[in-house]
């Protein structure tokens, strides 16, 4: 039974929760909206169009998603050290995360510039847009050191429970780049508001304008996250060395090398499934493009509750307290299943209308909702391992969600798919039915881990 004093401790706890996710939540929200409008834009210059710049989509998720990993060893550290009260230690870690920036900046900036010629070979594409996806993922990625800094610096900030600068700063960064969108995708048109016309300036540049916008926006992004950490109050490396410390780097490696390896395994696997859909043709690849543009709004509440149990967990963790790891739980698990099943029924009810926002091709509409359908239903199934994974990130053991989440994506997505698609003459449809099951999977072996692991947490 739930006493007085209990219900008042989850009170807390769950004004905590939101205090740090809401936040992120809005942050991501911003930047899905921006998402949604640039697909937009780029859908209105034809489907050739939306499938070029789907076709890199996979491959910008495994390069964003591997320095997200190095993010997380410096949010196990920070977190757990401002829960140990030991501010000071995680200022030093801050200062090992700029010399990161600086290391992994240049090494991917390297890499994708060099190879932005091949990558859509890679892939499969159509030859008739592989022109045009490769000098779009270029100029995506010449401002690679930018992008850096605004993930790194962004982990930053949250592990020391500042949820707050990170979203000022990508509400500026994503008005920059819709702007930017705007003046450089169209040419110049004649606009009319109110029965009165007027010309608007465009470059005319078609996706290379979209991306040239976001580049712009990554640039801006990166500058101002810099400035904001060094002028923090709590966690400014300002007066710290930035020359490596093997006393912060060896365990902030330790929990970041498992995540790296399962955030790229697990995007190569993305890079994978996405070259198999690409080669079931450019309404497939249309479709499916679309689809995880509209799908990646559901899973807001998901994520941005990710943040807040690893920066509470981790603070938990640091300070030795487990009954407050046990609160956090408690709140924050059925906290997620609740959101999860309101945004997967939302997706449920209007896929076809959310299809209709970025593609007037009829037939990519109905495949696109189709699948939307289909993945709403494992919405709430979905949403408990990414909150479990984040109390196990904030703790610092990424070991075993880089073990559940490799034999899901390849023993069930990947090989499912190939199985489908090139030995029974399945579509799309069969492929989002391997992705489902994959996330079915990983819920089952977190849930196991959970109630085997963290018997302590639970309600006596």
């Amino acid at each position: 039974m739930i006493n007085k004093s209990q219900s008042g401790e989850t009170f807390i706890m769950l004004r905590v929760i939101l205090t740090l996710s809401v936040p992120t939540m809005l942050e991501q929200l911003l930047q899905t909206a921006v998402q949604y409008i640039d697909t937009a834009m780029v859908g209105s210059l034809g489907t050739q169009a939306t499938a070029a710049v789907g076709a890199t989509t996979t491959v910008n998720w495994l390069i964003g998603s591997t320095i997200s990993a190095i993010g997380v060893g410096f949010l196990s550290f920070i977190a757990q050290s401002f829960g140990a009260g030991n501010k000071e230690k995680a200022r030093k870690a801050a200062a090992q995360a700029v010399a990161a920036v600086i290391a992994v900046g240049i090494l991917f900036t390297v890499l994708t510039v060099s190879l932005s010629g091949v990558i859509p070979v890679w892939m499969r594409v159509d030859p008739e847009i592989q022109g045009m996806a490769s000098r779009y993922f270029l100029i995506l990625y010449i401002p690679m050191m930018f992008r850096t800094a605004s993930i790194i610096f962004g982990t930053v900030l949250r592990a020391s429970g500042d949820t707050k600068t990170p979203m000022q700063v990508g509400i500026i960064v994503n008005l920059i780049n819709i702007i930017f969108n705007f003046l450089l995708i169209y040419p110049t048109r004649t606009a009319a508001i109110f029965g009165r016309s007027f010309t608007v300036r465009g470059a005319g540049l078609g996706i290379e304008g979209a991306a040239a916008a976001s580049a712009i926006s990554y640039i801006f992004g990166g500058i101002a996250i810099t400035v904001m950490l060094w002028r923090h109050k709590e966690i400014s490396p300002k007066g710290q060395s930035v020359l490596p410390d093997m006393t912060v780097l060896k365990p902030c490696l330790r929990v970041a090398f498992p995540n790296m390896l399962q955030r790229f395994a697990t995007s190569l696997g993305y890079v994978a499934f996405a070259s198999m859909i690409n080669a079931l043709g450019e309404t497939a690849a249309a479709a499916h493009t679309i689809a995880n543009t509209v799908e990646s709004l559901f899973y807001i509440p998901g994520y941005g509750m990710q943040t807040a149990a690893a920066a509470l967990s981790g603070n938990a963790y640091g300070a030795g307290d487990k009954n407050r790891l046990k609160r956090l739980s408690r709140t924050i698990i059925p906290l997620e299943v609740g959101a999860m099943i309101i945004s997967g029924g939302f997706l449920f009810i209007f896929a076809p209308e959310l299809m209709k926002l970025f593609s007037k091709d009829g037939e990519v509409i109905a495949l696109g909702a189709s699948v939307l359908c289909m993945v709403a239903v494992s919405e709430p199934f979905y949403g408990v391992p990414i909150v479990i994974e984040g109390m196990m990130q904030g703790q610092g053991k990424t070991v075993a969600p880089f073990i559940f989440n490799l034999l899901g994506m390849w023993c069930v997505r990947i090989v499912g798919t190939f199985v489908c698609t090139n030995y029974f003459g399945g579509g799309l449809k069969s492929a989002w039915g391997c992705m489902i099951a994959h996330n079915l999977l990983l819920f089952i072996l977190f849930t196991m881990y959970y109630k085997h692991h963290y018997k302590f947490m639970r309600l006596q």
